[in-house]
């Protein structure tokens, strides 16, 4: 696990494997960041003229490796681009200064200790370039065999050092505390996304939350097959039903005496998604194991807000279920009763987040939360109209969408709000159910929020996050996003948790 220290020392005498400073993009070439001074002027003050020399611009993930000046006891410097120069009395924001952090932390993989002299103006720039620093050096090694002869990579860089940090300033303390708390967790979702589903079924998923609840003084309420059935969770158990492993509801409950507000958390974990009888074509199974990544969102949210103490009670719902065909699955056509009581014709079992994520709603409104944000690899109609990078926010109320969304950007998420058109609601009904699984094609991820909403509490706020597009990179990895699982909402979750921790979430 990559270490995380603020520093006062000095570039020139701290011993480690690299110095990382920031370079920007100006107007006439390449610019040396705040926080490099010692490094610039160990190369009497032309280190922006060198790096120009070797092509370098400072635009944003750029690297460019260089010697480290005679008496350095580090041996190499990367520099790496911050992109756009900031204009004359502002600084760079945090998600450039997260971005460069995570970057250079992905090329020093291998490397045992790195200092990092970017430009810290405050706690807050602290914070960035650690989160950024600590996600960028994630790797998922745990079915390889990594060493020093192996061929299949390299371990994570061993420790991160702030250089002009403040060990002793309370505000920087809290700072590195609370990017190493989000980064381990959010990590944690990562390795969930990124396990075989061989090795994550629903029981393994439950047996992993249990685990890290009982770290960390969180109450864990586990409902088997059985107890399932005789709570009526109609949802749940037909989309696993077709499943050798059973699905479970996993309920997560961090309460702390100093609370007034309750968020509640919901996550579709669905830990291999076939398509069921619907089956999936050809080319578009072999990631599925992603689509659990609403409930990994989830349960590294609650576990980070435990971890941080925030004056809030939220309760996390992971609705997991494995998602076969059999000669048990459910079929198109079947009608299931919800733990609601209100019954849908199943059109198509490929559409199974929403009925998992019905029973959980359900089950959450009965505490009355003061708001309700439910998180879900849902629908591939969200990806045709965001792309990969982004994802939808969807709500019952207009204000409280805008906060979740303001929040998503702020913690470097981005995300996109979307309409719920009540005209679109026609096509789910059904002549022999209260309500279908699927509507009108076009606008299909608004039809899915259509469809949740249903089984939202009355007078609840609730908010849904359809994070099909960016839960997993199957491209190269960018920034501090790495190939494989991305780990998506988990800061925008315990961002919401913040909020409303202070009351300025509404």
């Amino acid at each position: 696990m990559t270490a995380l220290t603020l520093s006062t020392a000095a570039a020139p005498g701290l011993r480690a494997d690299a110095i990382v400073v920031g370079v920007a993009k100006g107007g006439k070439g390449p610019v040396v960041a705040p926080g490099a001074e010692a490094v610039d002027k160990a190369y009497d003050g032309k280190l922006a003229d060198v790096l120009g020399t070797l092509g370098a611009s400072g635009a944003e993930g750029e690297v460019t490796k260089l010697p480290a000046p005679a008496g350095f006891k580090a041996p190499v410097v990367v520099a790496v681009g911050l992109g756009a120069l900031p204009e004359k009395d502002e600084t760079f924001g945090a998600e450039s200064l997260r971005r460069a952090a995570g970057v250079a932390a992905r090329t020093l993989a291998g490397a045992k200790k790195a200092a990092f002299a970017l430009p810290i103006e405050d706690a807050a720039d602290a914070g960035a370039i650690g989160e950024g620093a600590l996600l960028g050096a994630y790797s998922f090694d745990a079915y390889k065999e990594i060493g020093k002869d192996a061929k299949n990579g390299k371990a994570p860089l061993g420790e991160i050092a702030l250089l002009g940090g403040k060990p002793r300033d309370a505000a920087y303390k809290a700072a590195v505390a609370r990017a190493t708390a989000v980064s381990e967790e959010l990590n944690r979702a990562r390795d969930l996304i990124n396990t075989p589903p061989n090795d994550l079924n629903p029981e393994a998923f439950a047996a992993v939350a249990q685990t890290a609840a009982d770290e960390h003084g969180i109450k864990v309420q586990v409902l088997d097959v059985k107890a399932l059935e005789k709570g009526g969770y109609g949802g749940i158990l037909g989309v696993g039903i077709g499943s050798a492993a059973g699905p479970r509801l996993v309920k997560l409950t961090y309460t702390h005496e100093a609370a007034s507000k309750h968020l509640a958390f919901v996550g579709k974990g669905i830990t291999y998604d076939s398509g069921g009888i619907s089956l999936k074509p050809a080319g578009h199974n072999e990631t599925m194991k992603c689509d659990m990544s609403g409930a990994a969102a989830v349960l590294a949210a609650v576990v980070a807000t435990a971890r941080l103490g925030l004056e809030v009670n939220v309760t996390g719902w992971l609705a997991l279920a494995e998602n076969m065909p059999s000669g048990t699955a459910t079929r198109p056509g079947d009608v299931l009763r919800m733990y609601s009581g209100k019954t849908v014709e199943v059109l198509n079992t490929d559409a199974e987040g929403r009925l998992v994520l019905a029973d959980a709603l359900w089950a959450a409104s009965a505490e009355k939360p003061d708001a309700i944000v439910d998180v879900a690899t849902l629908t591939g109609a969200m990806m045709l109209a965001l792309g990969n990078r982004t994802y939808g926010i969807m709500a019952n109320d207009d204000a409280f969408r805008s906060a979740v969304h303001e929040a998503a950007e702020e913690v470097g998420e981005p995300a996109w709000p979307m309409p719920l058109p009540d005209h679109l609601k026609k096509g789910m009904e059904s002549p022999t159910a209260d309500i279908a699984n699927m509507g009108e094609r076009y606008g299909g991820g608004l039809v899915a929020g259509l469809f949740l909403r249903e089984f939202v509490g009355e007078g609840i706020t609730w908010a849904h996050l359809d994070i099909a597009g960016p839960a997993y990179n199957e491209g190269g990895p960018f920034g501090y996003t790495p190939k494989g699982g991305t780990g998506t909402a988990v800061r925008t979750l315990v961002r919401l948790a913040e909020l409303t921790a202070v009351g300025d979430l509404g």
